[in-house]
């Protein structure tokens, strides 16, 4: 599997990854791959697979134009719908990809608004309901595409709340397979400190400078995020916080599911609250399955190998 090493940043006969090129020959629907060089560019870029079909195109949602994208094996027998993080994009997803389309699934996903080559305010949102517009419409991409089923879901971080809301409060789709929450995001790691500044803030600042932090063991991963990754947001928007700040209690007062999501954690994450994070899924679903990570941090779709390998092999025989 490719490192995020600086060798492989461009293509020489495409030229170097080019994010608002690419945005303005994105086509409104997952077509066909006539991006052309800019996603061979792209690709090369971000060290994602290039031996599978791949579609990429512009999804309109709720007012945003998302940028959406379809990997292919040759004969799928099942789907991955992916969801990323906070401040990333599908371009930091290679790991997870290679290892759902090796185990034969296709994979559907796009960048949240505000986050990679999707429009809206930089990482902002104004509320955390305008995320389950988003997964409404890749679920209508899936469908219009005629994905194979079961339509299993995927969510790094704010994507595993994005789906943890959709669990507790949706309606369940026919589709609808396994679900993967790789330390969802309940509540941030000192969430009382975190809102009292935000309530401080709020009336003069719209944004405060983002802090980057090692949220992987991972050494190229994280300098290439710090370093070199232009789709990287700089700041926090202070209506990114409040918008959780309202979430959050709405969330942790949803009514039980009998429904069984898998969660990946890791016990060396400093981003979230894992311990409360655990607790409330723990109350909310029919003994979700766990599989724990003593020594990983937050970024567990980029984590050091030997960590990602312990955890795809356990989800290989899950899905075997």
């Amino acid at each position: 599997m490719p490192s995020f090493s600086t060798t492989g940043f461009s293509l020489p006969a495409a030229g170097p990854f080019q994010p608002e090129r690419l945005q303005a020959v994105l086509r409104p629907v997952l077509s066909s791959d006539e991006a052309g060089q800019g996603l061979q560019a792209y690709r090369a870029f971000y060290g994602l697979p290039d031996t599978f079909e791949h579609r990429l195109g512009r999804m309109s949602v709720d007012g945003y134009e998302l940028a959406a994208q379809l990997w292919l094996p040759e004969k799928p027998r099942a789907t991955l719908i992916l969801l990323h993080g906070y401040y990333d994009h599908l371009g930091l997803y290679g790991h997870l990809l290679r290892w759902a389309l090796e185990m034969g699934f296709a994979v559907l996903g796009c960048d949240l608004p505000g986050h990679g080559l999707s429009s809206g305010a930089r990482a902002s949102i104004g509320e955390f309901a305008e995320y389950q517009t988003v997964l409404d419409g890749l679920f209508i991409q899936a469908a219009e595409l005629q994905l194979p089923t079961p339509w299993h879901l995927a969510g790094q971080s704010t994507g595993g709340a994005i789906l943890l809301d959709y669990l507790l409060t949706g309606a369940p789709r026919p589709e609808e397979g396994q679900t993967l929450l790789f330390a969802p995001l309940v509540r941030p790691r000192a969430w009382h400190w975190s809102l009292l500044s935000y309530r401080l803030l709020r009336p003069f600042a719209e944004a405060i400078p983002r802090r980057f932090y090692a949220n992987s063991h991972d050494a190229e991963f994280i300098d290439f995020v710090q370093n070199h990754d232009p789709l990287q947001p700089q700041q926090l928007p202070t209506a990114w916080v409040g918008a959780l700040s309202r979430w959050i209690p709405r969330i942790e007062a949803a009514p039980r599911s009998a429904r069984r999501p898998l969660v990946i954690q890791g016990q060396g994450d400093m981003t979230v609250d894992w311990r409360h994070n655990l607790g409330v899924l723990q109350a909310k679903f029919d003994q979700p399955e766990l599989i724990i990570l003593p020594e990983a941090r937050h970024h567990l779709v980029n984590e050091r190998a030997d960590l990602r390998r312990y955890y795809f092999d356990r989800l290989s025989q899950r899905f075997s």
